[in-house]
């Protein structure tokens, strides 16, 4: 089924693996659909996403829309008469004339074992949770928000001290596997959709920057998720003396008796924080503006033993 005819939608790094799984297994796209380029960088200068920048040096045709809600676009679809539209972490909803044109349908990785963790931050949720277990799926795309029916998932379990950003990088490997695996099979009308269980269902709403505040009143495992759900975005984050200082690793330590959000110790091992349960140790940090340096380095910048961390 090489010779099928196929697109692909998909912007960030996560696409970007399922893309290069497929021009690495002979299944070039005809085109590539990927988000407009943005601002990026302390000049705001205009940057190309990585499928984009990949695309063009493969001279496979880029298109940008604002919207596929737009009926040239969707035309302009049609005209090459697709047999498959693979999606990956696009970002634009897709409507239903444009659900409708593939023969096979629209197909999308999606970073999770659904029913569990539908929507915009799957991964982040799933740590966040305290999941052991995660994946990927490929999905017979439908109108609603990833409910459609599932070919094909593959597990991973999810280490102890994984950020969101090591899972990421892992998971975009498996989803560019999977679809080199199945997408044949898928196409030719070798594969049975299963319906997902909407009693299992659960959601993972996109991420804001007030999220990933740390609550140190919550058990220090929980802000210990935090620290990993939100390595490399947003930063789990503090505030003292009206900076927010970011937190990118910590552990976890036992037998910590303190007022929540009190410093009980700062030295050059670290900064050790009572939680409502247990204790945090602090052990990579950024202050704004700054490079990440070890806590033992922050605890010897600022004097941070017996203050209590907003």
């Amino acid at each position: 089924m090489s010779a099928a005819k196929l697109l692909f939608a998909g912007t960030p790094d996560f696409a970007l693996a399922s893309l290069m799984a497929l021009v690495e297994s002979g299944h070039m796209p005809d085109a590539v659909l990927t988000q407009p380029d943005r601002p990026a960088g302390r000049g705001k200068k205009l940057k190309a996403s990585p499928v984009k920048e990949f695309a063009l040096g493969e001279n496979i045709p880029v298109w940008q829309p604002q919207t596929l809600k737009d009926a040239k676009v969707v035309a302009d679809i049609a005209a090459l008469e697709p047999d498959v539209l693979v999606v990956a972490a696009y970002g634009l909803i897709l409507p239903q004339a444009v659900l409708d044109v593939p023969n096979a349908g629209c197909l999308n990785v999606h970073a999770s074992l659904l029913p569990r963790w539908r929507g915009a931050a799957p991964i982040q949720q799933t740590i966040l949770n305290g999941d052991e277990k995660t994946g990927v799926c490929l999905m017979h795309m439908e109108a609603g928000l990833d409910t459609g029916p599932v070919y094909v998932s593959a597990t991973t379990n999810i280490e102890a001290d994984e950020s969101a950003g090591e899972l990421h990088d892992r998971l975009a490997w498996m989803g560019g596997e999977l679809l080199h695996e199945n997408i044949d099979d898928i196409v030719a009308g070798n594969m049975e959709a299963i319906p997902q269980d909407e009693a299992l269902a659960t959601y993972a709403a996109k991420i804001r920057k007030q999220d990933a505040r740390i609550d140190w009143n919550q058990p220090a495992q929980f802000v210990r998720r935090q620290v990993r759900a939100y390595n490399p975005v947003p930063g789990a984050s503090f505030e003292f003396a009206d900076e927010q200082i970011k937190c990118w690793r910590a552990s976890i330590v036992q037998d910590i008796e303190a007022v929540a959000g009190m410093v009980v110790r700062a030295d050059k091992d670290g900064i050790d924080v009572a939680c409502a349960q247990g204790g945090l140790r602090l052990v990579e940090v950024q202050r704004p503006g700054r490079r990440k340096v070890s806590a033992g380095e922050l605890a010897g910048q600022l004097d941070l033993a017996g203050e209590q961390l907003g």
